[in-house]
């Protein structure tokens, strides 16, 4: 069964130690590739109100100084973060529509919440809506479509098919959730950059983090002026 999390691998599978051990890795490169500060603020969109996985908003867990994250969720489940991490405020939101005036916070977190909004279109506004916002820079992960393994699903190399042919497979599984594209629509570096430049975003690079060679990550990273 389908979690909040988007996941259907149980706690302490390979999957999801493999997953923690890259979101460790992931949570570094944020800060240090954004020159994070210990005044700045930070806006996550994507907190889940899952509890079965230890790196489950891995930002609010790790990142220290707690008041200075906001959350948003489109689950009001959520704002559970609010009570697991003193501190944390929790909003309700959409994150292709943010309810925040423009450069509202020093940067906009976006892990693992890109893949999960649907169309091409959607994606675009997703990243528009992290730009507008941010007053420093945004940072957006999303796994990397060509590794091996599809990590929501945990199955091998099906994704490497077209969509349509990727979707109609699942179908035929069952798997009406990870079928559609509103739930599952996963990038590569090319498409996430075109996205990123749909997105109006005029200077970016895509870092990545890898496993025994793979790239199993991709980490958009857009600084402003």
């Amino acid at each position: 069964m389908v979690n909040a999390q988007y996941n259907i691998a149980a706690p302490n599978s390979l999957p999801v130690r493999i997953a923690a051990h890259q979101r460790c890795k992931m949570y570094r490169a944020f800060l240090q590739n954004m020159l994070v500060g210990p005044s700045d603020t930070i806006l996550d969109v994507g907190a889940t109100s899952d509890r079965l996985y230890d790196h489950s908003n891995y930002l609010e867990s790790w990142y220290p100084k707690k008041a200075h994250i906001t959350a948003i969720g489109i689950d009001a489940d959520a704002r559970v973060v609010e009570s697991i991490y003193p501190g944390v405020k929790f909003v309700l939101a959409d994150g292709c529509a943010l309810p925040f005036s423009s450069s509202a916070f020093d940067f906009s977190h976006a892990s693992a919440v890109v893949e999960h909004v649907g169309s091409h279109h959607r994606q675009s506004k997703l990243l528009q809506e992290l730009w507008r916002v941010a007053r420093k820079g945004i940072f957006v992960t999303t796994p990397n479509r060509w590794f091996p393994i599809e990590f929501h699903t945990v199955l091998p190399l099906l994704h490497w098919l077209p969509a349509d042919a990727f979707r109609a497979l699942l179908r035929m599984r069952g798997d009406r959730f990870f079928s559609s594209e509103e739930n599952l629509n996963l990038l590569s570096r090319n498409t996430l950059a075109d996205t990123a430049r749909s997105a109006g975003i005029p200077s970016f690079y895509i870092d990545t983090v890898s496993l025994a060679g793979w790239t199993t990550n991709l980490l958009l990273c857009a600084c402003k002026d």
